[in-house]
């Protein structure tokens, strides 16, 4: 059972049973579950979105309705391969990792979505300067709440925080995007690697890096057979040791350097 659920099935399980026999009491309870859920994601919204303070109490509530909670497993699609557009994904627990399709099945990835961060490029659709897609799948098992577009989109159009909220964040992960592309027109391929491994020392805290050469092409936007020669190239540099589904980091300095070049 997911926090969200916990939060609204322990509210639902302190309320006080009705009378007997009392219509009135009845129909209250029934308003009072299906109001439970709703009240569940309304606090979860407020934890994870700045601009919470400054909604209407009427706008809080129609947000609330027009959200709807998500599990994921590791791997699965939450955005993106024909699922058409999702919405404004909020997550609340795991990691998302958003990338770009090619059509000869080539991935790269653009940016991480990690807990408690939102990602306003899945619901690209209600971004007219957006003119391509991005997939989204959850990198790991992930709790998310998905807010429709259509709505989103008429509440930034009324209130001037969720509209500053929404260019804000899609300016940011621009900003992501032109980096990997720069890294992709300009820099070389070994120095790419050095910096992807470096990342992933920094974001798990652990030089053991459990990650297939599969996974890093798909990240870098590579071949395996490309990763796993220049890996190889950097096991005989004793830059990092090797293990089925794994790399370890043995020398993060000249990785450093390597990564600056």
């Amino acid at each position: 059972m997911s926090s969200i659920d916990n939060a609204a099935d322990k509210n639902l399980k302190t309320s006080p049973a009705p009378a007997k026999g009392n219509v009135n009491s009845t129909g209250n309870s029934r308003s009072s579950a299906s109001a439970a859920p709703r009240d569940a994601v309304a606090r979860a919204l407020a934890a994870a979105l700045p601009f919470w303070g400054d909604l209407t109490e009427e706008q809080k509530t129609q947000l609330a309705a027009a959200t709807r909670p998500l599990m994921a497993r590791a791997g699965e699609r939450v955005q993106g391969g024909g699922s058409g557009c999702a919405g404004v994904v909020v997550a609340i627990s795991g990691r998302l990792r958003a990338y770009m399709p090619s059509e000869t099945g080539k991935e790269i990835t653009l940016f991480r979505v990690e807990a408690g961060e939102t990602c306003v490029l899945a619901a690209s659709c209600i971004l007219p300067m957006i003119t391509f897609d991005i997939a989204l799948d959850a990198a790991e098992d992930i709790e998310a709440l998905i807010i429709d577009p259509r709505y989103f989109s008429q509440l930034s159009q009324e209130n001037v925080a969720v509209e500053a909220y929404l260019y804000r964040q899609t300016a940011q992960r621009f900003s992501d995007c032109m980096w990997v592309m720069q890294q992709v027109l300009f820099a070389s391929f070994d120095t790419r690697l050095a910096t992807f491994l470096l990342d992933e020392v920094s974001r798990t805290g652990s030089p053991h890096l459990v990650v297939t050469h599969d996974e890093i092409a798909r990240h870098l936007g590579s071949a395996r057979e490309v990763v796993s020669r220049m890996l190889k190239y950097f096991e005989r540099e004793d830059l990092v040791a090797l293990s089925r589904g794994a790399v370890e980091v043995l020398d993060r300095k000249r990785l450093l350097a390597r990564a600056s070049d």
